[in-house]
């Protein structure tokens, strides 16, 4: 007896792929180049700062100190610094993807950290050192309010996510992250007038003071606005779903 052997049929070949095939996106929309990028301007305000301020030499700061309570004020700065760079660190944590998606408790408890231990605190501090101990010095009103709007948007993000209205919570996070990083344009100013002393023959410097303190923060946050704008363009074009809300008024 003879026994037939049976081949299976071949496996069937996968469709072809229809359509053009999905091209690279330009560079600049590439999330790890801005993460790099971010990370070097958070080094840059962490060596601006932190190293001056935990000297503990009053006569390092980098701001006039009020003359009837200089301890207290160099205190508020001090405290002020080390909650900021708190809050610059953590907001790294917040802004990596990768982190968010694959350890979600790393990431809430940084969110949490930057929120209680950075943000706020460090907002509430600078409020102080600038509106109270500082009144009228040049760039302290600009300054100061965007410290009051730092808290405003970190409060109402937090509150989204308590209430699990986590696109709101985004939406607003990345407001409260511009406006941590609201000082930078001021001290790459400061570090460009440091290295070239004979700029500040052409400018006022209290007047250049008074703008940078105003320009660093609105443009980073009007930065911040078309960024959420145009992520959630591309997410409904892709056929994403897109929640709709009434966003804020620059």
């Amino acid at each position: 007896m003879t026994q037939e052997l049976i081949e299976p049929a071949p496996a069937a070949a996968p469709p072809a792929p229809t359509g053009t095939p999905e091209q690279p996106g330009p560079f600049w929309r590439e999330p790890y180049l801005w993460l790099v990028v971010l990370l070097g301007l958070i080094i840059f305000n962490v060596l601006y700062g932190l190293p001056r301020y935990l000297s503990l030499d009053e006569n390092k700061a980098r701001i006039g100190l009020d003359p009837s309570r200089t301890g207290e004020h160099f205190g508020f700065l001090v405290a002020h610094i080390v909650t900021g760079n708190i809050a610059m660190v953590t907001l790294l944590l917040q802004l990596w993807t990768w982190l968010r998606l694959n350890h979600p408790k790393v990431h809430r408890i940084s969110g949490q950290v930057y929120i209680l231990a950075g943000a706020l605190p460090s907002a509430l501090l600078g409020v102080t050192a600038l509106l109270i101990l500082r009144q009228g010095s040049a760039g302290s009103l600009g300054l100061g309010t965007m410290g009051v709007l730092w808290i405003v948007t970190t409060v109402i993000g937090w509150v989204r996510a308590r209430q699990h209205r986590y696109v709101e919570h985004q939406r607003w996070m990345i407001y409260s992250f511009a406006l941590a990083l609201g000082t930078s344009w001021g001290r790459f100013v400061v570090e460009a007038f440091t290295a070239s002393p004979g700029l500040v023959k052409h400018v006022n410097v209290y007047v250049l003071l008074d703008f940078t303190s105003w320009f660093g923060w609105i443009l980073n946050l009007l930065v911040a606005h078309l960024w959420i704008e145009s992520r959630a363009k591309r997410t409904s074009k892709a056929g994403g779903q897109v929640v709709a809300y009434p966003a804020p008024v620059l």
